[in-house]
């Protein structure tokens, strides 16, 4: 053992002859096809797109080329010769049917014979040429009925031509089946055309699209307070439900109220008919109030708002709702008329007794009276004795009128 082994150093030369190497650094490959300036912006990160070199594309031992070249059609029975250019690979022609044939489908349109047309389809409306003319282009035009409306002669409506090719077509089924169960399921006899649900259909369709924005809203609106209204009419049968029944009550018979609740429940939850209601009842009101003037429609106005506290639109314009609302403005209407007719039969009874009150009035006058009196008790204004004196006339005075010698003989004394 000598002092290195003791010091712990080395054997085999001085401390500092060794030299410490730093460790390489591992710089990462370039990628290949990727430029200098993209790899020094993504600093060796892997593309998130894998780079494709278009350059280096293995050489195909097809060979390709597109020719001109005609081809069959099925769907066309007319034997038409057309072409199109069709991809050929190694100089083999590709045959079979025209690709896009299996597209071409056509509507099975019934046939049906004299007899059967003289037994089951005879209509007043329609004559055997009609009826045949309809047959023929439903089934060229594949049952595209706006076509045939355009091109049928006499002019016919959409919904006629549907309602008499769909009826013809389910009797002609009806009267070759066996039994009715036999064909309840065809299409023709277990959905059969409705001509007045779909003339309405197509009424109340046009009128929702003629709509405004604004009348969008409102019935918006009126929708959803009358889903409000039908939730708490639930609610309130939910709890009249729930409560005990009073001894001696049968509790497999609902009550009368809950009964009735529960009936207008269903009936406002079915959907009624399409009605407008905003344009409609303004409409209605318009033409209803059209002969009279401004005041009285103030008046009406004033009536509803101020003595039966009703509004002058309602906030849930129903049709039965817009129907009461018309009633109810109509009999303020004639209220209005009634009360300008007591008080022009009241203002000519004060104003016959004021004027003569020795004579006996009626309880109606005989004479209408003209002009400003008419006026004067229609406003209702109270007639002066200034008023009296000037219009009173003189066939109901008893006293005879003064001779017209007096004022001669004044005349001819002045001139003397």
């Amino acid at each position: 053992m000598d002092a290195k082994d003791i010091l712990g150093l080395p054997k085999g030369g001085p401390v500092g002859d060794k030299r410490v190497r730093a460790p390489k650094e591992t710089v990462p490959k370039k990628l290949d096809r990727v430029s200098r300036e993209v790899y020094a912006l993504t600093g060796g990160l892997p593309p998130l797109i894998a780079s494709v070199d278009t350059k280096q594309r293995q050489a195909s031992s097809q060979k390709i080329s597109w020719q001109w070249l005609p081809f069959a059609n099925s769907a066309r029975t007319d034997g038409l010769q057309l072409s199109h250019w069709v991809r050929v690979v190694d100089s083999v022609v590709p045959t079979g049917d025209y690709a896009f044939a299996k597209y071409n489908r056509s509507v099975a349109v019934l046939k049906y014979t004299d007899d059967e047309y003289n037994k089951h389809l005879a209509d007043t409306k329609w004559t055997k040429q009609e009826t045949d003319l309809l047959f023929s282009m439903c089934e060229q035009f594949d049952l595209r009925f706006v076509i045939i409306a355009d091109r049928f002669s006499p002019p016919r409506t959409v919904e006629e031509l549907k309602d008499r090719y769909y009826s013809a077509s389910k009797a002609i089924i009806l009267s070759r089946a066996t039994t009715p169960e036999e064909v309840a399921d065809h299409p023709h006899v277990k959905d059969a055309y409705n001509f007045n649900y779909e003339t309405e259909r197509k009424r109340a369709l046009g009128l929702l699209l003629s709509q405004s924005r604004q009348q969008e809203r409102e019935d918006a609106e009126v929708l959803a307070e009358a889903k409000r209204i039908t939730e708490a009419r639930l609610s309130k049968v939910d709890e009249q439900a729930e409560q005990p029944s009073a001894p001696g009550t049968d509790l497999t018979q609902p009550s009368t109220d809950t009964a009735a609740a529960a009936t207008s429940t269903t009936t406002t939850t079915r959907g009624h008919r399409v009605f407008l209601r905003g344009p409609n009842l303004g409409q209605m009101v318009q033409s209803m109030l059209s002969s009279v003037g401004a005041r009285i429609v103030k008046r009406i106005e004033q009536i509803l708002l101020d003595e039966l506290g009703v509004r002058l639109e309602p906030k849930i314009p129903t049709e039965s709702i817009c129907r009461e609302h018309l009633e109810l403005r109509r009999e303020v209407l004639n209220l209005v008329n009634l009360q300008k007719a007591v008080q022009w039969n009241e203002a000519t009874v004060s104003f016959m007794r004021e004027t003569h009150p020795e004579v006996s009035t009626p309880n109606t006058p005989k004479r209408g009276f003209r002009g400003g009196d008419r006026a004067a008790a229609v406003s209702g204004e109270r007639i002066g004795k200034r008023d009296h004196k000037r219009k009173a006339p003189a066939r109901f005075s008893d006293t005879p009128p003064s001779p017209p010698q007096q004022k001669r003989a004044r005349k001819l004394k002045s001139e003397s």
